[in-house]
């Protein structure tokens, strides 16, 4: 699948686009607002804050120590199919005092990444937790960090305890052509399920 790239990205005219909407979940500083950004067709929204003095000792940036902001709300971006499908993606905060906004954020959404850091997988256990508990599809997406050891997909689904049917892809979300996998992978795990 190839995604169109533009600034006025839209079906042509006449034709009534399928829109989904899928999340994009995982701990602090896993990629979530990087991956929204490569793949979307448009300026990405992006609730972004500097982080401070006051989040010492709340944020662990120990392994994300270049990180100097945060995802306060959200982050939105879209990207369209070359079917006709266009996929709004939203990207969830990282840190436990803003997860009051993921039921909103949930409400209507076909899909979940879940993005894991394999240096931090604790940090993913409640978003797979969230979706698991919610009946929400999702996929695990391994963020491939520079210096984390590389693990297998099957490594990585032991060690979460998760199904055989749920992928789990190794990613660099800083690629568009990687993260635009993901999604796709995700489409297809949403699809298989549905029939």
């Amino acid at each position: 699948m190839e995604s169109v790239r533009s600034d006025t990205a839209a079906p042509p005219a006449g034709d009534s686009a399928l829109t989904v909407k899928i999340l994009v979940a995982g701990g602090f500083g896993v990629g979530k607002t990087t991956l929204v950004s490569a793949v979307s067709e448009i300026r990405p929204l992006r609730t972004e804050e500097a982080l401070t003095e006051k989040s010492i000792g709340i944020d662990d940036t120990s392994a994300v120590a270049s990180k100097t902001t945060t995802t306060v709300a959200m982050d939105f971006g879209r990207i369209t199919l070359p079917n006709g499908l266009v996929l709004f993606v939203f990207g969830t905060p990282g840190q436990d005092r803003f997860w009051f906004m993921w039921d909103e954020l949930a409400k209507g959404a076909l899909g979940a990444v879940v993005l894991v850091d394999t240096r931090r997988l604790a940090d993913c256990f409640a978003s797979v937790d969230y979706f698991e508990r919610r009946g929400v599809p999702f996929i695990i997406g391994v963020n491939r960090f520079d210096g984390a050891a590389p693990h297998t997909a099957d490594q990585v689904r032991d060690a979460l305890d998760l199904p055989s049917d749920i992928p789990v892809v190794s990613c660099d979300v800083r690629d568009r052509e990687d993260a635009k996998q993901i999604l796709i992978t995700l489409v297809e795990h949403i699809m298989r399920r549905m029939s």
